[in-house]
C-alpha cells in the first residue's frame, strides 16, 4: 500500500481486477472540507466514511461525547468498525492517531445528519 497526494488531497490506489473494475472491499481515501474542517475520508463501494474519532475530536471538540453519543441514538445513525486496511490508511493519512488499534466509521449522509442536528450544541464564535 502507499499513499500519493495530489495538493490537499491523497488517494489510495485501489486494487483493479483485469477487467480495470475495482474488487468488492476496496476503497480509496482523500480529505474533504465539512464545517471549515479538513476531514480525511474513505471511499467504500461508493460511500464517503468518515473516521468518528476524528469527527469528535476535530469538529465536535466543544460538545461532549455523551452528547454525541445521545445525538447518534436519536438520529438512528450507526458506525461500523473498520478492518486492519482501512485503520492503517486512516493513519496515513492522519485523520486517527497513529496508537489506535481500533476506529469507527460514519457516512458523509449521516455526518450531515449530525452536524445539521448539533449546530445549536456549538458555542457561537
Amino acid at each position: 500500500m502507499f499513499l500519493t497526494c495530489e495538493g490537499t488531497f491523497g488517494i489510495v490506489p485501489t486494487a483493479m481486477d483485469y477487467n480495470g473494475q475495482a474488487r468488492p472491499g476496496e476503497f480509496h481515501a482523500g480529505y474533504q472540507e465539512i464545517e471549515g474542517i479538513n476531514l480525511g475520508y474513505l471511499q467504500i463501494n461508493g460511500t464517503q466514511m468518515f473516521a468518528l474519532a476524528q469527527v469528535l475530536s476535530d469538529l465536535f471538540k466543544d460538545i461532549p461525547r455523551t452528547t454525541i453519543s445521545k445525538k447518534m441514538e436519536i438520529l438512528k445513525i450507526k458506525s461500523r468498525r473498520c478492518d486492519l486496511q482501512e485503520l492503517r490508511t486512516l493513519k496515513a493519512i492522519n485523520s486517527v492517531p497513529t496508537r489506535a488499534v481500533k476506529c469507527s466509521l460514519i457516512s458523509k449522509a449521516d455526518l450531515e445528519a449530525l452536524c445539521t442536528s448539533c449546530k445549536s450544541l456549538s458555542p457561537r464564535r
